[in-house]
C-alpha cells in the first residue's frame, strides 16, 4: 500500500476554478466515505481549505487510485472531470510525503509562512478519525506533518517570511500605510464566526479598531466571539443576526466575511444601497459607466445608431474616417472569424451622405488581404503597434475596505466597480502573493522538510517488515515451547529449577541466532528499495501470511486508538 495525493490549489488552478470546486462539509464528508468504498483505497483524509482541496489516500494500485481519485474530485465538487483534471496535480509515495510536509510548514501556502494549515491539519485528521477512514498510514502522516510544521515554527524565522491570510488581506487593504495607523478608530463588521473570521476579528482588534460587529448565523457563536473580544479588552464588540448585516454596512468602515456559504453573502446591490451610492437603472445595479461607456452614451443619436448593433462593442471611429484596420489597436489580437464579423458589419453599414475615406481602397484591399492570410495561419490578427496609453480613471478615496476570506466568494466581485469602496478577495491576494518576496529562513525550512521526510521514509519502511520480525519471532517461541513439552516427556524426573535452565538457555540461543538477522533487515528494510525485505524474511523461514497480517492488524489497530487520542 502507498500514499497517494491527488489535488489542486491556488498554484495549479484559476481561482474562478478553486471557488467552484469548493467543497463544505458535508461534501467533505461524503468524499472520504467514497474513497475508502473505491476499490484502490484503504484510508482517505480530505484537505481543504480556502486555496486547496487535496484528496490522501492510501492505495494499492497507481494509475487505478489516480483515476479513482480523479473522478471522486470532480463528482463531489460538481466540476466536470475534463475540466477538472488540467488543473489537478498528483504525488506518490515519498513525493507526496514532500508535498505534505511542505503544506504543514507553510512553504505552500498563498502567504508563506502562515500557520493556519496546522489548524486545518488537525481538523482533517480529526474527522477522518471520526470517520474511520484514516488507519495507521494517514494517522502517522498527519501527526508527523503537525510535528514538522511546528518545528519549522519554532527552529526557524519562516514567520517572518509571511503573515497569516488576514494580516495580509489588510495590508493590501490598508494599501502601503501601517495596518495599525489604518485601522485606528475604524468600526468593522466580521460577518462569519469560525476560525478565520475569529482570526481576523482578533487581528482587527490587536490593529488598534474602535468597534468590531459580529453577524452570524449561529447567534450563539457570534454572542461567544464578541465576549472573548469584550473580555481581552482591546475593543468593544457586540453580536448581531445576519439579517441586521444591510444596517450595519451604514456604519462600517471595514467589513471581513468568511462564512461557509455557497452563495454570496453581500451582492454589489446590498453594498451600494448601504453606502448610498448611486446605480444606473440597466446596468446590473452599477454606478454608471465612465470613460469610452461614458463617452458613447453622451453622443447625438444619429452616432449611437451607427455604433448600436456592433457585434464586437469595439470603440467607435469617426463617420468619416470609414473602416481602416491600418494598426487600428482595436483588432490587435483579434481572431479571424471575429474579424470577418466585424468587416461584415462595417462593410453594411450605412454611410453618411458626403463621407470620404482617408485610405486608399486598392492600399486598404490589400493591406485586408494581408491580414486575412496571417491570421489564417496563426488564428488571430497579429498586432501591428503598441496602443496609445489609456490614462487611468481617477477613483474617489475609499471609505469602505472590504476582505473576502472565503472560498467560494462571500462578496460579488463586481463591488470593485463601486466607487469609494476597496475589495481585497482571494483572487486579489493570489496576485499581490506572487510578487512577495521569500525569507532567508524558507531555505532552512526546506532541509528540515528534507530530512523529515527522509526519516519518515524510513520508518515507514522498517514499521512495514516490523509485522514480519514479530512473526518470526512468534514462531520462534512456539518452536522453543514445543522443544521443552518433548524434553519434559522424555525426562520427567526433572525438577522445576532444572527444567527453568533448560527452558531459558534454549530461548537465549534462539534469541542469539535471530538477534543479528532481524536488526539487519530492519536497517535494509528503512533504506529506498528495502520493501523486499519482508517477503524475503517470510518466504526463508516458511512464515504464514494469515499471522503476519493478524500482526499488522493488531498494531493498527493500537496505532488507531492512540491517534485518536492524541489528534
Amino acid at each position: 500500500m502507498s500514499l497517494l495525493v491527488v489535488g489542486l490549489s491556488h498554484r495549479s488552478a484559476p481561482v474562478s476554478v478553486l471557488e467552484r470546486a469548493a467543497l463544505h462539509v458535508d461534501a467533505q464528508v461524503k468524499l472520504v466515505q467514497d474513497t475508502v468504498a473505491a476499490e484502490p483505497a484503504s484510508e482517505a483524509a480530505v484537505l481543504a481549505t480556502c486555496n486547496r482541496i487535496e484528496l490522501y489516500a492510501d492505495v494499492d494500485k497507481f494509475h487505478a487510485g489516480v483515476a479513482e481519485l480523479s473522478t471522486l474530485l470532480a463528482q463531489h465538487s460538481g466540476v466536470g472531470l475534463d475540466e477538472l483534471t488540467p488543473y489537478l496535480y498528483v504525488h506518490y509515495e515519498d513525493r507526496a510525503v514532500h508535498h505534505f510536509f511542505s503544506v504543514a510548514c507553510g512553504l505552500d501556502s498563498m502567504v508563506v509562512g502562515e500557520g493556519q494549515i496546522l489548524g486545518q491539519i488537525k481538523d482533517s485528521l480529526a474527522r477522518a478519525q471520526e470517520l474511520h477512514t484514516a488507519g495507521r498510514l494517514l494517522n502517522d502522516l498527519f501527526q508527523q506533518a503537525l510535528r514538522v510544521g511546528k518545528r519549522a515554527h519554532s527552529e526557524t524565522g519562516i514567520d517572518r517570511a509571511g503573515q497569516s491570510l488576514v494580516t495580509f488581506g489588510l495590508e493590501q487593504l490598508a494599501a502601503g500605510t501601517a495596518v495599525p495607523d489604518w485601522a485606528l478608530g475604524k468600526k468593522a463588521l466580521v460577518i462569519g464566526a469560525g476560525s478565520m473570521s475569529s482570526l481576523a476579528a482578533a487581528t482587527l482588534a490587536r490593529a488598534g479598531v474602535a468597534e468590531i460587529v459580529v453577524a452570524n448565523r449561529t447567534a450563539e457563536r457570534a454572542e461567544r466571539l464578541a465576549e472573548i473580544l469584550n473580555d481581552a479588552g482591546d475593543v468593544a464588540a457586540r453580536a448581531v443576526p445576519m439579517d441586521s448585516v444591510s444596517d450595519e454596512l451604514t456604519r462600517a468602515d471595514v467589513v471581513v466575511s468568511c462564512t461557509g456559504a455557497t452563495g454570496l453573502v453581500l451582492t454589489a446591490e446590498a453594498v451600494a444601497a448601504g453606502r448610498g451610492l448611486d446605480t444606473q437603472p440597466g446596468d446590473g445595479g452599477m454606478p454608471s459607466r465612465s470613460g469610452a461607456g461614458a463617452a458613447r452614451a453622451a453622443r447625438p443619436s444619429a452616432d449611437q445608431t451607427a455604433e448600436e448593433n456592433c457585434p464586437l462593442d469595439l470603440a467607435p471611429m469617426p463617420a468619416t474616417a470609414g473602416f481602416s484596420v491600418l494598426g487600428e489597436a482595436a483588432v490587435a489580437g483579434m481572431a479571424a472569424s471575429e474579424l470577418e464579423q466585424h468587416a461584415a458589419w462595417v462593410d453594411n453599414a450605412p454611410r453618411p451622405q458626403g463621407s470620404v475615406a482617408v485610405v486608399d481602397p486598392v492600399e486598404e484591399a490589400g493591406v485586408i488581404a494581408a491580414l486575412a492570410a496571417t491570421a489564417a495561419v496563426i488564428g488571430w490578427v497579429p498586432e501591428r503597434r503598441r496602443p496609445e496609453p489609456v490614462a487611468e480613471i481617477p477613483r474617489p478615496t475609499p471609505s469602505l475596505f472590504l476582505l473576502d476570506l472565503a472560498m467560494p466568494r462571500d462578496i460579488d466581485a463586481a463591488v470593485h466597480r463601486l466607487g469609494g469602496v476597496r475589495l481585497v478577495d482571494i483572487e486579489s491576494l493570489a496576485e499581490a502573493s506572487a510578487d512577495a518576496p521569500m525569507a532567508a529562513d524558507v531555505d532552512q525550512v526546506r532541509r528540515i522538510v528534507a530530512d523529515e521526510v527522509a526519516a519518515f521514509g524510513a520508518a515507514l519502511r522498517a514499521a512495514h517488515i516490523t509485522p514480519t520480525v514479530v512473526a518470526l519471532r512468534s514462531m520462534a517461541a512456539e518452536v522453543v515451547a514445543g522443544e521443552i513439552a518433548r524434553l519434559d516427556g522424555r525426562l520427567p524426573g526433572l525438577d522445576d529449577k532444572q527444567r527453568g535452565e533448560i527452558t531459558q538457555t534454549v530461548r537465549r540461543v534462539v534469541d542469539k541466532l535471530l538477534h543479528a538477522p532481524t536488526v539487519r533487515v530492519k536497517q535494509l528494510a528503512a533504506e529506498p528499495g528495502g520493501a523486499g525485505y519482508a517477503d524475503a524474511l517470510r518466504t526463508l523461514f516458511d512464515l504464514d501470511p494469515e499471522t503476519v497480517a493478524a500482526v499488522s492488524r493488531a498494531e493498527e489497530s493500537t496505532t488507531d486508538e492512540e491517534g485518536r487520542g492524541s489528534a
